[in-house]
């Protein structure tokens, strides 16, 4: 007999566990972005003659993270499907508390040569393992705790929480940039996020260990999944997985991560400017979020990503190319991409939930979803400052473009599951 989805006693207790513990990750994930130019000119050695390679190198390190995510996301979904989502989610915050840590203490290029780079990269490898796994177990955690009617809603505070950690790291990267002299944040000022970010972890910590268990306890007593069950039984699933996230992704880690950077490398937008637009923007990118769930409660998933998938297929390319240097235009360009980003965001946790039965889902979710990220999401800023490397900047818009077309074509043929009951 088939075991449905109800609501949990304390939905608010609920959102509260999955949302302030995923911000403490994506606080910590993010860090490492806006303070990428920093980070490259001390833990990696100087170009010859060229101030792009540490920059590349750091990116290159960025990518790196993105890609022990789909390991993550199979061990920890794996963790969260044989013994509950709140043990999963327990182990994710602790592990990247310890990695952020790892990488506000990394040493210099300077006192330790090739060692730091090394270092970086294991903190990063770490980094990436906790938030593939978070984001498998997070998900899972959010769409079961949700009342009927009311999984795009639930399923949205997995962006709201995600861009809140967001923002506070972009926030506190502006607050140490226009403060401090140069030589400062290149001392030991961009240390700071990363040693706040390990102490929020353990806030984090504490509060998921009250949330209650949404894995039923017919389930969580019955014959165990194997690592790859989901692969093995549910093959459509997994390739619609990769298929719904691959345009989204792109444009997500796009907007609201490289954008700074690619305005200041192809725009010459300062750098201040460039941390300040994207802080407001993704406050006006939080806000959106909500509404964009309950939408598509009300509508369906289809329309919204379609909205989405569409909108980046026809928009991507001149709004890039409409970035001419000044802090109006790339906060006009980045609120624009949010309310287009907000048709995949807002939804994606419920979409992907929806495709799987709970003994495989969190697993199910999270090794195609994450793979699929660090394919086209966490080689995004690489891609993007590669192209500027070869003198070729514009080829990037239309990168976006293509691939967010592709996900159009996968979302005109994704069945409607809105109204769906949810197996638990």
């Amino acid at each position: 007999m088939t075991q449905t989805l109800a609501p949990t006693r304390r939905p608010v207790r609920q959102l509260m566990a999955a949302s302030v513990g995923n911000a403490v990750e994506w606080y910590d994930w993010y860090a490492y972005t806006f303070l990428a130019t920093y980070i490259a000119g001390q833990i990696f050695p100087p170009g010859a003659g060229n101030s792009l390679v540490p920059l590349l190198s750091t990116f290159a390190v960025f990518a790196v993270g993105f890609f022990m995510r789909p390991v993550g996301g199979l061990l920890m979904g794996a963790v969260a499907d044989r013994h509950g989502r709140r043990a999963a989610l327990t182990v994710t915050i602790l592990l990247m508390g310890g990695s952020s840590l790892l990488v506000g203490l990394t040493p210099t290029y300077a006192s330790v040569g090739v060692l730091a780079p090394v270092v970086l990269v294991c903190a990063r490898l770490l980094q990436g393992l906790s938030v593939g796994g978070e984001f498998a177990a997070s998900t899972t955690f959010l769409v079961e705790s949700a009342g009927p009617g009311r999984r795009g809603l639930f399923s949205s505070f997995q962006y709201v929480s995600t861009t809140a950690g967001q923002l506070a790291a972009s926030g506190i990267a502006a607050l140490l940039v226009g403060n401090l002299a140069d030589p400062q944040m290149e001392g030991w000022g961009w240390r700071v996020p990363f040693v706040l970010g390990a102490v929020l972890s353990l806030v984090g910590f504490w509060i998921r260990r009250g949330a209650q268990e949404t894995l039923s306890e017919e389930r969580s007593k019955g014959p165990r999944p194997g690592l790859f069950d989901a692969l093995r039984q549910h093959p459509r699933q997994s390739l619609l997985i990769c298929g719904i996230t691959a345009g989204g992704t792109l444009a997500y880690y796009t907007w609201t991560s490289y954008l700074p950077t690619y305005a200041e490398l192809n725009a010459g937008t300062s750098k201040s400017d460039a941390l300040l637009a994207g802080t407001l923007s993704l406050a006006f990118f939080a806000l959106l979020q909500p509404l964009g769930g309950m939408l598509s409660d009300r509508f369906g998933r289809k329309p919204l990503l379609l909205f989405f998938g569409l909108g980046f297929a026809l928009l991507s390319v001149p709004l890039l190319r409409s970035l001419n240097g000044t802090f109006t235009s790339l906060l006009l360009v980045q609120c624009a991409g949010m309310v287009l980003l907000t048709g995949f965001t807002s939804i994606s946790a419920a979409v992907n939930a929806e495709l799987f039965p709970a003994r495989v889902r969190a697993a199910g979710i999270g090794f195609p979803y994450s793979l699929t990220v660090a394919l086209f999401g966490g080689t995004a800023p690489y891609v993007g400052t590669l192209f500027k490397e070869m003198g070729r900047p514009g080829l990037f818009p239309w990168y976006v473009a293509v691939l967010c077309l592709v996900s159009s074509a996968v979302y005109f043929r994704l069945p409607e599951s809105a109204h769906n009951e949810l197996e638990r």
